[in-house]
């Protein structure tokens, strides 16, 4: 079951980065942490092999990958900070109520799930959480840290059940939140560090993956109802009986 949940979290935080309301933003995000200006991010049709990027100088794309390791180290630490708060405070207790954690972490989970199909539906569940208060500092890898950090909390609705459900998930199993968090924030954080590596290429994919986001929200929200099913009845451990979860379970075990 732990290394289930590991491996679920570590899908929860790849889904994250694919949202509607996370995806479309990415290269603008990006580009504003790293202070690229115009001049440097030039807007040319160059087509190879019938497909059209952005041309960004060799010293532009550096400065774009640091800042995108600074934002992702800051959203990293606050989720090992939550980790072991989870671990601290609930792994005692989780022992004596192991059974009624899950109960309530399914229950939580396939709310989240509900959520996600019905903001497709009904408008008002589509508020949204901006930052908009961040300081910007003399140096830009200090900004991108700080950004990552208020990243972490600053989630818009398509995100939040997320990670609300992974936090739930942790909360069931609290001896394994730090490793379960730290799955997340790889599987959030990878994508970006890619987009910031090759973000040339990155964004041409981006503009491309556009049309298929309106199914995220109908398609998350029915894995959450789900997995909030699995975790209610004890049966999370079914996903590792799939032969590509079985193969990652057994790399993370080192076997």
């Amino acid at each position: 079951m732990v290394e289930t949940g590991i491996l679920v979290s570590a899908l929860a935080g790849a889904g994250s980065f694919f949202s509607p309301c996370i995806l479309p933003i990415i290269p603008a995000f990006i580009s504003y942490l790293s202070g690229t200006t115009l001049s440097e991010v030039q807007n040319q049709d160059q087509k190879q092999s019938g497909q059209s990027w952005l041309t960004v100088k060799r010293s532009t794309r550096i400065n774009i990958f640091l800042n995108t390791v600074y934002f992702v180290l800051g959203f990293s630490l606050v989720f090992a900070v939550l980790g072991v708060i989870l671990n601290s405070f609930l792994a005692n207790i989780g022992v004596g109520f192991q059974g009624t954690l899950q109960a309530i972490g399914g229950i939580v989970i396939v709310v989240f799930g509900a959520y996600l199909i019905l903001s497709t539906k009904i408008r008002v569940l589509n508020f949204e959480k901006r930052m908009t208060k961040i300081p910007r500092f003399k140096t830009s890898y200090i900004t991108s840290f700080v950004f990552g950090a208020a990243f972490a909390s600053g989630w818009t609705p398509c995100v939040g059940p997320i990670l609300g459900s992974t936090l739930t998930l942790a909360a069931t199993a609290p001896g394994a939140a730090y490793n379960s968090l730290l799955a997340y924030s790889l599987g959030l954080g990878a994508p970006f560090l890619i987009t910031g590596a090759f973000f040339s290429q990155a964004t041409g994919v981006i503009r491309r993956m556009m049309k298929y986001l309106k199914y995220f929200n109908p398609v998350m929200g029915g894995i959450l109802i789900l997995l909030g099913i699995l975790v209610l009845t004890n049966q999370l451990s079914v996903i590792g009986n799939f032969p590509l979860a079985d193969q990652i379970i057994n790399l993370e075990r080192g076997t």
